[in-house]
């Protein structure tokens, strides 16, 4: 392997992509849909972990969220007016078989309409199957941890492909199976807010499993589509790389947050270091025969989705210890370096995007590569003028785009990028306390405003690269 650690070179100006690279914006349905109740839709998951005091920051629920399910229209074309190319939307299982149970066609007459918007429009539609709401009454039943919920989902997915798979080219399974696993079920962080540590175990291989099942179905149902699942990736760094005792946490750090999900689905098989690691968790218990092989089937493309690395210890620090997301790996810490940060306290890295491109390059089986999200949450306000000036938003952008790129020259083959996020929204157990949107959202009015970063982008796409000096200004 010889991979080439680069940070994108600040003195180059103009950087294009190549020609049919896909630029567009992702959402998901939990974080701007709204109208939790409308036209038969089920509670989910996160319904019920609003519902719960303290789970969620300032007691925010998921309704009215940015109100889409009812301004989709508009929202549309306003995708349109900034000359997006392909939209990345989560379909609501609960809106299409509430409590796991019969179809509701309002539900599916949404996205049908979606769906039909987006076409008119010229826009790419890009469904991803699952974005963390499951019904809850599946939760009921055991949620993830429970093998049948696996064949739930590929029931789930029969419904929509029915309605949708003769117009959708492009499906995603599951974005980030490992937050709906380890922060919905270990740490208990995100819905459905347990923490045990065999559930989680027993939630990323039936997460995989659905996986394969759904993709199976989008072979059968729309046999001319593309086919492939997002996963949050991370590049991982060690604090000490001479401390025996930090690279061993860094190799479980990277067992748990990647290669559990990367070598299932691309190699067909878990790795073997971290079936020994979770052997007491009861991982290799749970394969049965024939799911290695549903797991791994082909696949068209892997979404990935980037923030930021982990910068890992081994030395444990107040946050370490249960309940947490690194089963087996509890007093893993992850310590600051005096990086630039987000709202959201996370270190500011673009090059090890480059790192991360490149690893799949070198590492694993070839196949197309798109960012599926990449954005940051930042203080936006709106200025007496009412716009949002959010030059950090612009550099951060710029900074990532950049790392794409000097990958794509190395030999990635890098297919498209995706913005987190369209609009401001519901951002999980932070409610509406963090704005990761090209688009700012005023909650109480619903009024859209495109920020400074919305009409950046909007050039950007329209350039197919970015023209001018590495600061974020054009």
């Amino acid at each position: 392997m010889s991979i080439v650690r680069t940070e994108a070179d600040p003195a180059v100006a103009d950087v294009t992509f190549p020609q049919d690279f896909l630029w567009g914006v992702s959402t998901a349905a939990f974080q701007i849909e709204g109208s939790t109740t409308v036209d038969g839709r089920g509670p989910s998951i996160w319904d019920a972990f609003c519902a719960r005091p303290g789970k969620v920051a300032n007691g925010d629920t998921g309704d009215p969220a940015a109100d889409h399910y009812r301004r989709m229209a508009d929202d549309v074309r306003l995708m349109s007016e900034l000359g997006v190319r392909a939209y990345r939307f989560s379909i609501a299982w609960p809106r299409i078989r509430p409590g796991g149970g019969a179809v509701n066609p309002a539900g599916l007459d949404f996205y049908e309409r979606l769906t039909d918007e987006l076409l008119a429009a010229d826009i790419v539609p890009w469904p991803t199957l699952y974005h963390w709401d499951l019904p809850q009454e599946l939760e009921e039943r055991g949620g993830w941890a429970n093998r049948d919920t696996a064949h739930r989902f590929a029931d789930y997915t029969e419904a929509v492909l029915g309605r949708l798979g003769d117009r959708v080219g492009w499906w995603t399974t599951f974005n980030e199976p490992w937050c709906t696993a380890f922060a919905g079920y270990a740490s208990g962080r995100h819905a459905p807010g347990r923490t045990e540590p065999e559930a989680a175990v027993a939630a990323v291989h039936h997460l995989l499993l659905a996986h394969g099942l759904g993709t199976r179905v989008v072979r059968d149902l729309a046999p001319g589509a593309g086919a492939g699942i997002t996963l949050n990736l991370f590049p991982v760094n060690v604090a000490d790389p001479d401390d025996p005792a930090d690279v061993e946490m860094g190799r479980r750090i990277d067992g748990l947050q990647n290669r559990v999900f990367l070598d299932p689905v691309l190699r067909g098989h878990y790795p073997d270091d971290v079936l020994v690691d979770l052997a007491p968790y009861g991982l290799g218990e749970l394969v049965q025969p024939g799911d290695l092989d549903t797991i791994g089937a082909r696949l068209d493309f892997l979404g990935i989705n980037y923030y930021r690395d982990h910068y890992v210890s081994a030395k444990p620090d107040e946050k370490s210890g249960p309940p947490s997301e690194w089963v087996g790996a509890e007093s893993a810490s992850f310590p600051k370096r005096g990086l630039p940060q987000t709202d959201s306290g996370w270190d500011i890295n673009p090059g090890e995007l480059t790192t991360l491109l490149l690893r799949l390059h070198e590492e694993y089986p070839r196949l197309p590569l798109y960012i599926t999200e990449n954005g940051a949450a930042f203080p936006d306000q709106l200025t007496e003028r009412g716009t949002v000036e959010d030059g950090d938003r612009v550099a951060f952008i710029d900074g990532h785009l950049r790392a794409a790129h000097e990958a794509v020259r190395q030999g990635v083959d890098l297919r498209g990028y995706f913005h987190w996020s369209l609009l401001d929204n519901f951002e999980w157990a932070e409610g509406y306390a963090k704005r990761f949107g090209l688009v700012h959202v005023d909650y109480r009015t619903q009024r859209r405003t495109p920020k400074l970063s919305a009409s950046w982008y909007s050039r950007v796409m329209a350039d197919n690269g970015l023209r001018g000096p590495a600061t974020g200004e054009r």
